[in-house]
């Protein structure tokens, strides 16, 4: 039985009774079966469907958001802006989808050779709690537009919402079992792999869950997409405007309250502005609004789960054991960690080598360009990156010098329909989103023709 808990008040929400063995694989024979005929579907019409799904998120914003924030403990207005952009990603791939997939012509020495994409079947997404809807709308939208289906394991904290998403796509008017959500634990994954209808899988989450995720699928010779942590550095530099770094990089930081695998968890800043700047930082982590997360004006809400809470504590105190100095916040009360600044950071300590997945973040300064990047590299992960400078030379020259999936300059490190998503190292592998991100999952078909 899994349990849907309110994590701010403590209250039970709802029950979900798992799936046997055999009712899982009566709904994955199912999408099967559904994906024989969902595959010979025009883009048109499932451009129709998809537009739909996008009307009924708008439609239903007030609603969905309430679920998400009841659920996982994400501040109101937050959750209403995701569900707002499940419905962007919607939107834009029903009107782009045909042409990322249209045959590319190659000239050869045939009469014609082109490659042409076609879905490969029904696809196993395992997705996280914390972006309770984005994190698999971004999955669905381009598998269904592509032709694919998907059978959805969500995190076991959010089955209200994993039911939510299935219950969208019918009201939608999308066939039966063409997106289905499975109530089942994580110990069902590996059969769930295994099984022969299921022809790829992708996952968004922890190391450990994705090396499994990827050890059973590819002992399956199954592809999978693995979308994991990350550590991301925000490097401000001298010449940064600091009143809107500042805004930025408090966004980066603490929104979601700090449950986000893409935030900004190091910041790095050079030595000649450090004064100011994190005078100006301090001041505007201070004026954030702590408290219910129903209520609109809240921006930090509490942890997911204790045991989350309790981790983010851990790492702020053996930080500060090893000479770090807390300039903000460090106290836990049940689920909620207060929003916290430590300074004098070093690459040894837990809140720059480790994941963190709370309302804290750790000062390191740098004085070189050099120092900045080697600091930005000096992490397992990879998958982004923000600049603050106004000096688009310095860009261009040190773009090729971080190993991440992505570099932005004078902004947070954010997912986007139009662009490719994900990381390196042991933040994972392959793309999600954009032309990119929809070609994962499909037969790239050589066509050679000879007259």
């Amino acid at each position: 039985m899994k349990e849907s808990i309110n994590p701010y008040n403590g209250k039970k929400l709802r029950e979900f009774k798992e799936l046997s063995d055999k009712e899982i694989t009566e709904k994955i024979e199912a999408a099967h079966a559904t994906f024989q005929t969902w595959k010979k579907t025009g883009f048109d019409e499932r451009a129709i469907l998809m537009r739909k799904a996008a009307e009924v998120l708008k439609s239903n914003t007030d609603a969905y958001a309430k679920v998400m924030t009841q659920e996982m403990g994400k501040p109101i207005s937050q959750s209403i802006s995701e569900v707002e952009k499940c419905a962007w990603v919607c939107e834009y791939y029903a009107e782009n989808a045909e042409k990322q997939l249209q045959d590319e012509i190659i000239e050869t020495d045939a009469d014609t050779s082109y490659v042409r994409y076609e879905p490969l079947g029904v696809v196993l997404a395992v997705m996280p709690w914390n972006y309770p809807l984005w994190q698999v709308f971004r999955f669905a939208a381009p598998n269904l537009m592509a032709g694919n289906v998907g059978v959805l394991k969500h995190a076991s904290n959010v089955m209200q919402s994993a039911e939510m998403i299935q219950e969208i796509f019918e009201k939608a008017g999308f066939p039966e079992g063409c997106f289905q959500n499975l109530v089942i634990g994580s110990d069902k994954i590996p059969s769930v792999i295994k099984n022969k209808f299921i022809k790829a899988v992708t996952l968004t989450g922890s190391k450990p869950a994705g090396a499994s995720v990827a050890s059973i699928a590819g002992e399956s010779i199954k592809k999978s997409v693995l979308e994991l942590g990350g550590s991301n550095a925000l490097i401000v530099f001298e010449d940064a405007d600091i009143d809107k770094t500042v805004e930025t990089c408090v966004k980066a930081r603490f929104q979601n309250t700090g449950q986000s695998c893409i935030a900004g968890k190091r910041l790095l800043v050079h030595e000649g502005i450090l004064d100011e700047f994190m005078k100006k930082f301090i001041t505007h982590v201070r004026e954030l609004k702590s408290g219910d997360p129903m209520d609109s004006d809240t921006y930090v809400g509490v942890l997911a789960r204790k045991d989350l809470a309790e981790d983010i504590e851990k790492q702020v105190n053996d930080s500060i054991n090893m000479g770090a100095k807390l300039e903000l916040g460090g106290k836990r009360t049940g689920l909620y960690f207060e929003p916290t600044v430590l300074s004098n950071v070093t690459p040894k300590m837990p809140l720059f080598k480790q994941e963190t997945f709370g309302p804290a973040i750790g000062i390191t300064t740098f004085k070189t360009d050099d120092e900045a990047v080697k600091l930005s590299n000096d992490s397992d992960f990879g998958l982004g990156v923000s600049l603050f400078t106004k000096d688009m030379k310095r860009v261009k020259k040190l773009v090729p010098q971080f190993d991440e999936g992505a570099v932005f300059i004078n902004e947070l490190v954010k997912s986007d329909p139009r662009l490719p998503f994900g990381g390196i190292k042991i933040s994972g592998y392959g793309r999600e989103l954009s032309g990119h991100g929809i070609k994962e999952f499909m037969n790239r078909k050589t066509v050679y023709i000879a007259r």
